[in-house]
């Protein structure tokens, strides 16, 4: 598979949970992804599911946000697994979120 399919799939894994919780804020917040990173462990081929655990990190950073208005940064972390439950590969995103 391909390496921007992969970075599209995380990126997305990680971004949905950004939009959760900023809709769940009912709070008007920016966000924008300003660095990223990946490494890639193994030959991504079938269907490979990107799953990202960093809900908790985004929501505190949200609520700061929209407490303060001040920007925040949090580095969000998806990993790419494969049907046998492997590992392929893992992107992490620094996501910056601002109160409109």
């Amino acid at each position: 598979m391909y390496f921007a399919v992969q970075a599209m799939a995380a990126e997305l894994s990680t971004g949905a949970l950004v939009m959760s919780y900023i809709q769940e804020s009912k709070a008007r917040v920016s966000m924008l992804v300003a660095n990223n990173e990946a490494s890639f462990t193994k030959k991504a081929t079938g269907r490979i599911t990107f799953t990202c655990n960093d809900g908790e990190a985004i929501s505190k950073a949200i609520a700061q946000t929209v407490a303060t208005g001040e920007g925040q940064t949090v580095w969000m972390t998806a990993q790419g697994v494969n049907s046998d439950g492997v590992v392929v590969s893992t992107f992490k995103f620094e996501w910056t979120v601002k109160r409109k």
